[in-house]
């Protein structure tokens, strides 16, 4: 269906004024009149475009340091009066009808994001002549045309001098309720953010509401299975480096759920240390990890961990992925995807004949300091804070007889860090900052402890006499401990609080096992 209705007279707006000369020329070409705020106006003027400036027009100044200009009856009228149906209403009150609406918005999002900027000077920023025109338009898109981007007004000024669609209008309209209904969602989650801000500060970091505001990045392959489609949608906010949501794929075919979910988990894990260290992931668990003074040692102690889970595992790396490392990995194992800061570009280039391998860079590490975590459920959400707690060796509770050495100590730490990324029931066992044998998902801990030693078993180059093991959670009975000792384990840390820990605890002394007490668990399901 098409409209015959030649445009005479144009609205234009611009806090943006990138291409303001550029589109006031071309209408000013074509005839049509140009009606302007103060800001546009002496642009225009500058630029020696014929321009109407609103506050002529309406006989009324703009006030109060600009904040008013714009709603006027004789402005509001001209957008909103329907040619036919308001034709006697408009000359009677000698509204001349606005055919097209040209705005953009204070550039709100940009401001309330600079850190320097106060509260007072984010709410001046808050545009509410543009959108009440943007709206009145839009709702009027039988008789105006709303622009809120250059492209359209593009494609629209082809078809000026011959006709515009109702279709194209009702398209454009709805394109400035989408702008209009982003820039509303940007104010309310920074009064959100404030509200839950000073909520946080009164001891109640949720609010009673909670919005999302996600973007698409990519489709996926497919989800957890290949029946099931996916999407990666990542927040809308400016990202942090170091994250799976903000890096950048160099080559390989397209992710799946599977591989961002275990690329995620992969990459918070390693960035728990600071020396060179790779994390293997394998359907939700880190299968090995291993921390060491080089990438090619940390890679092949973990791969060595556990060869088998590691096979088409997700490989995480804190440091630059080096070329030596690359060849090992090509040479060890099939790898569905590697992800690191940087890569190196000899590493890269051999990496190019290995298409099928996905390759993440994420940027620089940057550990989670604060945020929320979020769990789907049926018609529900669960919501809590991110576990980013710290390690605090003074927090800690030395409860045997036989304290840990310093070798230890280092390596109950080193266990402890990655069981935070096990799922529970959770039991890590670790020798030299390296993970030689882990029990995850099992629903006793009992059984969590036999897997370990089991995976151990399988790997019979490994010894665990002296080794450590961590559990993410407290020990119910003795049982699991005199398993641990079975295999020769030394010192287990664990978070403690059972009823029975006089009974644990008695436990590792009898098998002069060194156990620290946490006082803090890791639950994760």
């Amino acid at each position: 269906m098409s409209l015959n209705k030649i445009i005479k007279n144009a609205l234009i707006s611009l806090s943006d004024k990138t291409n303001l000369v550029e589109i006031s020329k071309i209408l000013s070409e074509k005839k049509i009149n140009l009606f302007s705020t103060g800001g546009t106006a002496e642009v225009l003027k500058k630029n020696k475009i014929p321009v109407i400036e609103i506050s002529n027009y309406t006989n009324f100044p703009e006030i109060m340091d600009g904040r008013l200009k714009t709603l006027h009856p004789k402005i509001m009228g001209g957008i909103l009066g329907r040619k036919e149906k308001d034709y006697n209403i408009m000359k009677l009150h000698n509204l001349i009808p606005i055919d097209m609406v040209i705005v953009n918005f204070y550039p709100f999002e940009k401001i309330q994001s600079k850190k320097e900027c106060s509260i007072e000077e984010v709410i001046d920023n808050i545009d509410i002549g543009g959108p009440t025109l943007v709206r009145a338009a839009a709702k009027n898109y039988k008789d105006v045309i709303v622009i809120v981007n250059l492209s359209d007004f593009k494609s629209v000024v082809k078809l000026i001098d011959n006709t515009i669609s109702l279709e194209k209008r009702f398209d454009l309209a709805t394109k400035a309720f989408k702008y209009t209904s982003l820039y509303e969602e940007t104010i309310f989650k920074y009064f959100l953010k404030k509200n839950s801000d000073k909520e946080h500060y009164q001891n109640n970091s949720f609010p009673n509401e909670i919005q999302f505001n996600f973007i698409k990045k990519q489709d996926l392959r497919y989800g957890e299975n290949q029946h099931q489609k996916s999407s990666f949608y990542i927040e809308k906010e400016i990202l942090k480096s170091g994250t799976i949501s903000s890096s950048r794929q160099l080559q390989g075919k397209n992710l799946s759920y599977n591989n961002i979910s275990d690329a995620d988990i992969a990459l918070e894990c390693v960035k728990e240390f600071s020396k060179p260290t790779c994390v293997i992931v394998k359907h939700g668990n880190p299968c090995g990890v291993a921390e060491s003074n080089s990438l090619i040692k940390s890679y092949l102690s973990a791969y060595n961990a556990d060869p088998i889970s590691a096979f088409g595992g997700i490989i995480a790396f804190n440091f630059i992925l080096d070329l030596q490392t690359t060849q090992e990995i090509i040479k060890k194992q099939f790898v569905e995807v590697i992800i690191a800061p940087e890569v190196d570009k000899m590493a890269e280039k051999i990496l190019q004949n290995k298409q099928n391998i996905r390759l993440l860079v994420c940027g620089k590490i940057e550990k989670n300091k604060k945020g929320l975590d979020f769990k789907r459920i049926t018609n529900g959400l669960l919501v809590q804070e991110y576990d980013f707690s710290q390690i605090n060796i003074k927090n800690f509770s030395f409860v045997t007889n036989r304290l840990p050495t310093q070798k230890e100590l280092e390596d109950a730490i080193f266990s402890w860090k990655v069981a935070k990324f096990v799922k529970s029931n959770a039991i890590v066992y670790s020798f030299n900052k390296t993970t030689i044998g882990i029990g995850a998902g099992q629903t006793s801990r009992i059984d969590a402890t036999k897997l370990a030693n089991l995976k151990v078993k399988d790997r019979n180059y490994h010894s665990t006499i002296g080794a450590t093991m961590a559990s993410d959670a407290f020990f119910p009975f003795r049982d699991g401990i005199d398993n641990a000792a079975l295999c020769g384990i030394s010192c287990i840390i664990q978070p403690g609080g059972s009823i029975r820990d006089k009974e644990v605890i008695k436990s590792a002394n009898e098998h002069n096992i060194s156990m620290i007490f946490t006082n803090k668990r890791h639950f994760k399901h």
